[in-house]
């Protein structure tokens, strides 16, 4: 089993297998990584004809031989990619245990020319990979997405930065690494956007304290997405993490304030036909956020999103005028912004 930096650096090479299992907790640097493997592996003016997604959930065994064994068109090779295939997964239903056992079987001997990706995503950040995917390990090339932390995090930074040949110091680089998520798409967005902010010269503690988007503000996304995925607990689960790291409620509602808030705007902008550079310019987000919340803001209703930002309202004069229990107030905000979706 391999990680993402070893997958990293075989595509830097332009190295390429016939078979990728890939699972962990970002779904986001997954799919980038199934893009990466696309830009190898195909001609971009014949992608379309060379190319098949299927839903884990509904997979078929003759879909699955069709899409592989169709020949490719004007290429070398076809992709065929299963996303959430929840199949991978341990402890599934009898139609997921009989569906695993088909494919298991069939893809040791996929054509050549065909390269099969298939992914599945973890329920929450403790999940290890399964039993089943394990078991696999022979037969495909399996792909854990975990979060970079202490040096091997400060090593790849310090990569990213000397690959754009831009200089940064020691205590500058533990800094970023501090305030920064670990999302490699993330890193490399940061990364790049300190590097065009710095140009020639560099890194100062200035440039990252006023550039670089803080871990807090993905976990905030995070909150929102699982409430916007109906998911309170994963919600409060995170509400916990930052409470225990020291982050004051009432900064963290605040944070979902302008979660909800940006969403909103967006989600108005979206309906008046801006695109995602007027959006970003307009809100003063990095295009890449901007893209995220984009997708994160077709979950929502105008509506709802109203509602979210009245709850919140709500949730922040109880606490400015009672003595109640904070944490049980945000776990409730929680809890009432997702049955109102």
């Amino acid at each position: 089993m391999f990680d993402s930096l070893n997958l990293e650096k075989e595509l830097k090479l332009k190295k390429i297998h016939s078979k990728y299992i890939l699972c962990g907790n970002d779904e986001n640097s997954i799919k980038g990584a199934v893009e990466k493997i696309k830009n190898i592996a195909l001609n971009k003016d014949f992608e379309e004809l060379n190319y098949t997604e299927i839903d884990g959930a509904n997979l078929t065994l003759p879909q699955l031989i069709n899409a592989c064994e169709t020949l490719p068109f004007m290429s070398e090779k076809r992709m065929v990619l299963i996303y959430r295939a929840s199949f991978l997964k341990d402890h599934g239903d009898k139609a997921e245990e009989g569906r695993f056992k088909e494919i298991k079987e069939y893809i040791k001997n996929i054509p050549q020319e065909c390269v099969l990706i298939m992914y599945y995503i973890f329920d929450n950040p403790r999940e290890k990979e399964s039993l089943k995917v394990k078991g696999l390990n022979k037969l495909a090339h399996v792909i854990k997405f975990e979060k970079l932390k202490g040096k091997s995090l400060e090593k790849k930074v310090e990569e990213l930065f000397a690959e754009r040949k831009v200089d940064i110091s020691k205590s500058e680089l533990a800094i970023f690494c501090n305030l920064v998520d670990t999302n490699l798409d993330i890193l490399e967005n940061e990364v790049e956007k300190l590097c065009t902010y710095a140009w020639d010269r560099k890194i100062t503690r200035t440039d990252i304290q006023l550039l670089v988007t803080q871990k807090n503000e993905n976990d905030i996304f995070n909150l929102v997405d699982y409430i916007s995925q109906k998911k309170p607990d994963m919600a409060i689960d995170i509400l916990d993490e930052l409470i225990f790291k020291g982050e004051m409620i009432t900064g963290i509602l605040r944070m979902i304030q302008r979660q909800f808030k940006l969403l909103l705007n967006i989600k108005i902008g979206a309906t008046q036909g801006k695109s995602k550079e007027v959006l970003s310019k307009e809100l003063k987000l990095h295009p890449y956020i901007c893209e995220k919340m984009i997708s994160q803001s077709k979950k929502f209703t105008l509506k709802s999103i109203r509602n979210a930002i009245e709850k919140c309202l709500d949730t922040e004069k109880m606490l400015k005028s009672t003595s109640t229990n904070a944490k049980t107030e945000m776990e409730l905000l929680i809890i009432t912004v997702t049955t109102l979706l």
